[in-house]
């Protein structure tokens, strides 16, 4: 069985707008670093920006590891899922359905990031899901929401009921799935995964420990929003401009293809 070599699609940059180009470029840093923090699945999951000034959004072409992602590799869909540039690429239908689904409802949304990681599955199989032991899991239970699972989601019926569980929260657990975070940037979107992830990795750490574990009180957990905003800077997001020029500074340094 021959194996289609990947394609390296010339810059698309001069075809569309500076906002959309800016966009691409920004989500494509956000695949490699994704995958520099060791949170890819192969070709699986997936990351999707709106389009400024649409209602289309980019997604990644299905076939392209993360680390392999650029700027004009991206491909760009509309609500219905038709590409709306020429791209030798597919999408994954599993991922239109889960994207699509929150882009149709939340218009404040920018950037959706949804991840298989080996941590984020384990808490996603607990019942009792993210426990206030630890300070990154008071920035996610101060806007978390829960999907059960359904299998592959490849059926649109789910988008309903995804909507639905998603509301206006910005951090979604998708039991025996996976986690997914969803922000007015993809700054923050990607800092909002880092704070999940985080969280998850260090929840089983102290499970596997054996011992009591200790919870923190809930007029803290109530206060939780108020304290994001005092760290972040911010009363919306989660301060991800913040960090985001140094993580592409060190992305830069590894590999500044991303931007081709």
């Amino acid at each position: 069985m021959s194996v289609a070599p990947v394609q390296s699609p010339h810059s698309i940059k001069d075809k569309v707008s500076a906002a959309e180009w800016q966009t691409r470029v920004d989500l494509a840093a956000c695949y490699r670093l994704v995958a520099l923090h060791g949170w890819d699945d192969l070709i699986f999951t997936h990351i999707s920006a709106k389009v400024p000034g649409t209602e289309d959004f980019l997604i990644n072409p299905f076939g392209l590891m993360f680390h392999e992602m650029t700027a004009s590799s991206l491909v760009k869909v509309d609500q219905a899922g038709n590409k709306l540039m020429d791209s030798p690429y597919e999408i994954n239908p599993a991922g239109y359905t889960i994207h699509s689904a929150v882009h149709e409802v939340r218009h404040d949304v920018a950037c959706v990031l949804h991840t298989h990681t080996a941590a984020g599955v384990a808490v996603s199989a607990q019942k009792q899901g993210i426990l206030p032991i630890s300070q990154q899991s008071l920035f996610v239970l101060s806007s978390l929401a829960c999907h059960a699972y359904e299998g592959v989601a490849l059926n649109h019926e789910e988008k309903a009921r995804l909507q639905a569980d998603l509301g206006e929260n910005n951090f979604l657990m998708l039991h025996n799935h996976g986690l997914l975070t969803c922000g007015g940037s993809i700054a923050d979107t990607f800092l909002m995964m880092f704070t999940f992830q985080r969280a998850c990795e260090i929840q089983v750490l102290a499970q596997n420990g054996g011992a009591e574990l200790i919870t923190i009180e809930p007029q803290i957990l109530a206060g939780a929003k108020a304290m994001i905003a005092g760290v972040t800077k911010s009363a919306q997001g989660m301060g991800g401009a913040l960090a985001w020029p140094a993580l592409l500074r060190k992305l830069d340094k590894q590999d500044p293809g991303y931007k081709l």
